[in-house]
């Protein structure tokens, strides 16, 4: 399973995320800050579990892109 958390609070809306990861993330038209696409929010932490491990590759490079590191992708 791939899960992914994304700090949205910090975000600085650099758009890198959609740019590598368009299936899972765009940018919001009312504050210009990355969504994590179908994610649900805890205390800040957006967070989606998949079953399909190809997102993986691509939100790595987004997550590695990320110039503020709130984007967090793991294989558990």
């Amino acid at each position: 399973m791939v899960v992914i958390t994304l700090q949205r609070n910090k975000c600085i809306g650099c758009n890198y995320c959609v740019e590598l990861a368009p299936e899972q993330f765009q940018m919001s038209k009312k504050d210009g800050k990355s969504v994590l696409l179908k994610a649900t929010e805890k205390k800040g932490f957006h967070t989606i579990k998949s079953h399909d491990h190809i997102i993986y590759d691509d939100c790595m490079q987004a997550s590695k892109a990320c110039p503020v590191k709130i984007i967090d992708v793991k294989l558990v």
